[in-house]
């Protein structure tokens, strides 16, 4: 099963450290996109265990992507 991007309703495949499309990547504000990689830990996508701080930011991202595209985030 592929890796999809994390935005609603996107059903584009990335590489499964990545967060997001490039599209939507770059709707994220640049804070939170440093945020994300800076809470990122190299092989969490792996082990399936991200830090709370990344998810937090995760969803974060996610719901920026959402308000920007005008609807809510499912999460």
């Amino acid at each position: 099963m592929p890796h999809l991007c994390h935005a609603e309703r996107c059903s584009v495949p990335v590489p499964p450290k990545l967060l997001m499309c490039r599209i939507h990547w770059y709707m994220v504000p640049e804070p939170l996109r440093r945020a994300v990689w800076r809470t990122y830990r190299p092989g969490q996508e792996i082990d399936k265990r991200p830090s709370a701080e990344y998810l937090e930011v995760m969803q974060s991202a996610i719901d920026a992507v959402a308000a920007k595209e005008a609807r809510k985030a499912p999460f």
